[in-house]
């Protein structure tokens, strides 16, 4: 049986949407038809997603927060005692999103084919990374799959988090500073040019200040579209050469050279690391597979190519904890856990200890660089208009005196 998208009219001229299950394609349009519709489009889910290829061409992904709330669901229903085939069904069921139904029904039609989870989730990779469909993958063969499912909900739940309050500490200060930005803009591009513009009629010779006001003010106005353009042109260059692994490279190693910058980089993809490592470890993934997944989240490509390197040291039969001391990117507290972890024989628990440390120490680190940055916006922002007020002023004062 498999699941199809369709696109019909109803009796009373409405277009609708839906998904509905099927042996064939034919059979699908039988019943819609019965069911008095016109129909407009049908196709089959998995072919949809294989054609999309992985990108989300047709609205396949699903949101981090839905996704651990339908993998706490499936858990919970697979420790009833439920079939994977008919917990897929209940949750698609449950479920408000089009999308994440249209979804659940087609890994449900692949596996009443005869197909694993694991492989039926690989079917929309762009919505199941191989973080997830590894674990799943352990956890079937281990015969523990609705213990695997509920671990992959608090990772995802807790990651989910994590984001949530890095974004909204950020959102105040990018307000803060888009709004700083464009007051000084609009001042010294529209109300700078009226004042200045009547000590120009008078004659009168100004003060430094005010004429250095003066051609900031002509600068932004005449060549102020221009500085954009570039700025966007600049900025589109530097993300081509991104794309360029060499230019990548040299540039991540750059960052992790730069005092504050590094200890941000680092901590951010170490507890990445750490806790897919965990996670992955705790199910029952192999060291070697789970080091190539784990190695998958980390944004920096050098310490992505770290990561690699220790896998291959790790095969070779060193410890986990002596191979990533070896690039000395990591810090030395997780070294020193792995390390702990490996002699105890619990790693998993280890590595996860590691990723809560790393985790409280960004978010520390960003609170306290938000809590220097706003005032120190605000300070820069009224010493900027504080010179605007007294280049404006100074020629009146000066007006005033001659006039006495």
């Amino acid at each position: 049986m498999a699941a199809f998208e369709y696109q019909a009219i109803n009796g009373k001229g409405q277009t609708v949407k839906g998904t509905i299950e099927s042996d064939t394609i034919k059979t699908a349009r039988q019943q819609l038809k019965s069911g008095e519709l016109t129909l407009l489009a049908i196709h089959e889910v998995n072919k949809k997603e294989q054609a999309a290829k992985g990108v989300a061409r047709f609205g396949q992904r699903i949101g981090m927060r839905q996704l651990a709330h339908i993998t706490r669901q499936m858990a919970a229903l697979l420790a009833s005692g439920l079939a994977i085939d008919e917990a897929l069904g209940i949750t698609a069921k449950q479920l408000d999103s089009s999308r994440a139904r249209r979804i659940l029904l087609g890994i449900r039609s692949r596996i009443l084919e005869g197909q694993s989870l694991a492989q039926a989730l690989s079917a929309f990779p762009s919505t199941f990374p191989p973080l997830y469909r590894a674990t799943v993958e352990a956890g079937e063969s281990s015969g523990k799959l609705d213990q695997v499912l509920h671990r992959l909900a608090e990772y995802l739940s807790d990651k989910g988090q994590l984001q949530s309050k890095l974004q909204m500490a950020l959102i105040y200060p990018v307000m803060l500073t888009a709004v700083s930005l464009l007051v000084v803009i609009g001042l010294l591009t529209y109300v700078v040019p009226e004042i200045t513009g009547v000590f120009d009629k008078l004659g009168q010779e100004l003060p430094d200040i005010t004429q250095g006001l003066i051609a900031c003010s002509d600068f932004f106005k005449h060549y102020g579209v221009l500085l954009l353009l570039l700025i966007i042109l600049a900025t589109m260059a530097f993300q081509a050469l991104l794309r360029k692994p060499k230019f990548r490279m040299r540039y991540h190693n750059w960052l992790l050279s730069v005092p504050f910058i590094a200890r941000f980089a680092k901590g951010m993809n170490t507890a990445r690391f750490t806790r897919t490592l965990a996670i992955l470890t705790n199910s029952g993934v192999e060291l070697l597979q789970a080091l190539k997944i784990s190695s998958q989240v980390l944004t920096n490509t050098a310490m992505q190519k770290a990561v690699e390197n220790a896998a291959l040291k790790v095969r070779e039969g060193l410890s986990l904890n002596k191979a990533l001391e070896a690039s000395a990117l990591f810090p030395p507290v997780t070294i020193h856990l792995i390390a702990s972890g490996e002699a105890s024989g619990q790693l998993p628990k280890m590595l996860a200890s590691a990723a809560d440390d790393q985790e409280r120490d960004i978010q520390a680190l960003t609170e306290m660089t938000l809590g220097l940055f706003e005032p120190a916006l605000i300070l820069t922002m009224g010493l900027v208009v504080l010179v605007i007020v007294l280049a404006i002023l100074l020629p009146i004062f000066e007006m005033n005196q001659l006039v006495h």
